[in-house]
């Protein structure tokens, strides 16, 4: 794949700022940037924005701010300089221009004045006898270009201020044999091209010109992108070929898809029951929550994003990977040809790894926590203030934690009595029998004179009968829903008066009820 001695490895990172950057383009940013880095290259920021009219304002600092959140920044590019100023595409146009006219004059390109009338036109006639129509070989020499005209009727022609475009002159009736670097060798026919447009009719290049021009100029030695452009690398090829240039190595990832496994995750499909950006998105009004403010790690995100069509080999089932580890460890020979579905439970999942091995993670947890009581007013008590206490608190449920945010929805309890009980339940325990269970087990437990953890096992556990109704009632009473860690610490912890106020505060609400 490469000659380490002889290459110097150059990869980029090529979106256009038509909008916020997406899981797709940021896992095309992180496996161009773990190759970089495995191979000790370079990884450039180049932002492509010759589509004047689907540019999206914010969207490339937005870019900008999802690498450096996600710590995979450029080693060049768009924010950070470099020997091949300038990264923006629509500052290069003189650039574009000059190569343009090598094309022109060697007779790779033609001026093609056709408007859209006259070719949708030709769309029609060839669908009414069920054929599609396609801008070639067969058919360019009938349409409104330059490849019929004198050089002196062109230049009337430009000089008069029609609109046109420049399009690439392909030559038919070869065999293009092709390589990537994920799919395999790769044969097409140049019958089966069309005559792609280079430069639009507004005077900013085409995509396919620009960016073969580019990474040309700018040493790429890997072109590694999204599936999507897999069909126009023969395109690329060509006109690498055309210029007389040594192509890079191309790398086509596979898809990412919907979590129905129909169609590929997008920036238009809003209706994914899971976030496909990065970082939140203002949009009319509306404000579309990223990963970030969702409480996601970056790490764990990178570590989804990596293996999502990438199989390491030789870990085991080793799933949690170091940003070092999945540099030494990245290959694009292991990378799959098949789209992958995105597992966002399998997310969720290496993000609570993450929260539990992340450094300084119970001042973390604990700030929220503290915040929460602040919030809430609930400083009555100094315990709550107590930072041994905060402490036991948070070691008690950090492992039910998926994310920082949640320690409040796991330890409310703790600080505060029940403000309601949960309706389905409450409704099923609102009889005498029960109300006779709880005034047992209240007396049980005033009549203990050390209230502690191993007096609270001794009752609970040899004592008491129809154990599992009343731990259920205890809890319900404690907590105002069946969930929580173990009864009998939450019992230690909250103390004598305060289990006995919350089981009359259950009483009294069952009582109102009957």
């Amino acid at each position: 794949m490469l000659d380490i001695i002889n290459d110097i490895v150059r990869v980029r990172f090529a979106p256009s700022p038509t909008g916020p950057l997406h899981l797709g383009g940021l896992r095309t940013a992180l496996y161009n940037y773990l190759f970089a880095k495995k191979h000790r290259g370079k990884f450039i920021l180049r932002i492509e924005d010759t589509d004047r009219q689907r540019l999206v304002p914010n969207s490339v600092s937005y870019i900008l701010e999802s690498l450096k959140w996600c710590k995979i920044e450029p080693d060049e590019g768009v924010g950070y300089g470099g020997p091949y100023v300038p990264y923006y595409q629509s500052k290069r146009l003189d650039i574009y221009r000059f190569y343009l006219n090598k094309l022109l004059d060697q007779d790779n390109a033609y001026y093609a004045f056709d408007t859209d009338k006259e070719l949708n036109e030709k769309r029609k006639e060839y669908k009414n006898i069920g054929l599609t129509f396609s801008y070639n070989s067969s058919i360019r020499m009938n349409l409104n270009n330059s490849l019929y005209m004198n050089k002196q009727k062109l230049k009337i022609k430009i000089n008069s201020g029609i609109p046109y475009v420049i399009r690439f002159k392909i030559q038919p009736g070869k065999k293009l044999k092709i390589y990537d670097l994920i799919r395999g060798n790769i044969e097409i026919n140049t019958d089966d091209l069309d005559d792609k447009i280079l430069l639009k009719s507004n005077g900013y290049p085409t995509y396919h010109l620009a960016s073969t021009i580019d990474d040309y100029l700018m040493k790429i030695t890997h072109v590694i992108r999204g599936d999507e452009w897999l069909p126009s690398m023969p395109f690329h090829l060509l006109l690498y070929r055309a210029f007389g240039w040594s192509n890079p190595k191309f790398a086509h990832l596979p898809l990412i898809l919907k979590n129905d496994g129909l169609g590929k995750i997008s920036k238009r499909n809003m209706s994914l029951d899971y976030p496909i950006y990065p970082l939140q998105w203002k949009k009319n009004n509306t404000t579309i929550k990223g990963y970030r403010e969702l409480g996601y790690f970056p790490e764990s995100i990178i570590n989804m994003l990596a293996l999502l069509g990438w199989n390491p080999v030789g870990v085991g089932k080793k799933e949690i990977f170091s940003k070092q580890e999945l540099i030494h460890l990245f290959s694009l020979e292991q990378v799959s040809k098949s789209g992958i579905v995105f597992n966002f439970k399998k997310l969720k999942w290496l993000n609570k790894q993450y929260l539990t091995k992340t450094e300084n993670i119970i001042d973390n947890i604990m700030f929220v926590l503290q915040n929460e009581l602040t919030k809430r007013s609930i400083q009555q008590y100094n315990k709550y203030n107590n930072r041994a206490y905060l402490v036991k608190i948070i070691h008690l449920v950090i492992d039910r934690l998926y994310f920082i945010h949640d320690i409040w929805k796991h330890t409310f309890y703790f600080f505060m009595d029940p403000s309601s009980y949960e309706d389905d339940f409450f409704k099923k325990i609102c009889n005498v029998q029960n109300l006779d269970l709880l005034e047992y087990v209240k007396k049980l437990l005033y009549n203990i004179s050390l209230f502690n953890l191993d007096n609270l096992k001794n009752i609970f556990y040899e004592q008491i009968k129809v154990k599992r109704k009343i731990m259920e009632l205890l809890r319900f009473a404690l907590v105002g829903k069946l969930t929580g860690v173990n009864l009998l610490i939450i019992l230690d912890i909250l103390g004598k008066a305060s289990s006995i106020r919350r089981i009359n505060k259950l009483i009294k609400q069952i009582m109102k009820k009957l």
